[in-house]
Order: structure tokens, then C-alpha cells, then sequence
């Protein structure tokens, strides 16, 4: 399979509201794609983006996304890379793209003098638990909470 992991570009951002929503889904959770593609395109592409976006092209089109933040921790007194959200389609699984962007996240939080990077993923997800821990990440057994605002 021929594909290409590069920066999101604004172009993309269409499609990838698609791929959140498509995410979303296989998270059983709720998602309003209304005002997104402006959300992401205000965060992704100013002078100092909160957020941060891979993309997997493939075919004219993108088929999987990495996004991730940078935040900071008390405990470690340093500062880590957040991985927000990994999805693929379901027909670019099982290809390695996924270990590859994991590793390109390695290497953009070494760049960044991060201590660790972070991430979770719904029990249910065997198959993404059982590809971090290929990978040498440790789960955590938490609860995480949501205030609605």
C-alpha cells in the first residue's frame, strides 16, 4: 500500500472532520461535526497552534490522522506530548502505519524535550490496547471524568 504521513494541511480539513466523526463512532461516543472544520483550522494554523496534526495520504485523500498537544506535568515537572487522537480507516489497518506514527511522535517529543507521552484509549479497544503494548507503553487504570460547559 503506498501512502505518505505529512502535516494536516488546511485542504484537509474537511475529511478530516469526516475521520473525527468516524473515530467518534468506534468510541461510542457523541459527536456534532458542526464547527469543526472552522475550530480545527483556527487552532491548527496560526502562529501558535494549540494542536498539532499528522496525516495519513493516501489515494488523493487522507485515511487515518495522529493529532497531539504539549502540555505539562506537576508531578514530572517537565513537560510531555499528549497524544489526542490515533484513528485509521478500517481498510489501512494492520499495514504498520500506526507503529510509524507512534514513532514519529517519539520523535517529535525527543525534539521537544518532552519527559513522556501520554494517551488513553477505551477499555473495549482490544486491539489498540493490545498494539500500545507492543509498542513497550504501560497502561493506567483510571477513571477519566468530562465536565460539560
Amino acid at each position: 500500500m503506498e501512502y505518505s504521513i505529512r502535516n494536516c494541511e488546511i485542504n484537509d480539513l474537511p475529511k478530516l472532520v469526516v475521520l473525527c466523526q468516524k473515530h467518534a463512532e468506534f468510541e461510542k461516543a457523541d459527536y456534532d461535526p458542526e464547527g469543526k472544520e472552522e475550530g480545527l483550522k483556527k487552532e491548527l494554523f496560526n502562529e501558535n497552534p494549540k494542536l498539532f496534526c499528522l496525516v495519513v495520504a493516501a489515494k488523493q485523500t487522507i485515511v487515518g490522522y495522529v493529532s497531539y498537544t504539549f502540555d505539562f506535568s506537576t508531578w514530572d515537572a517537565s513537560t510531555f506530548l499528549y497524544m489526542d487522537c490515533l484513528f485509521l480507516e478500517e481498510e489501512v489497518r494492520s499495514f504498520g502505519i500506526g507503529e510509524i506514527l507512534i514513532e514519529q511522535l517519539k520523535e517529535i517529543a525527543i525534539k521537544n524535550k518532552c519527559v513522556n507521552i501520554q494517551w488513553q484509549t477505551p477499555e473495549f479497544n482490544t486491539r489498540a490496547i493490545k498494539f500500545y503494548n507492543r509498542m513497550g507503553a504501560k497502561g493506567k487504570d483510571k477513571v477519566r471524568f468530562t465536565l460539560t460547559l
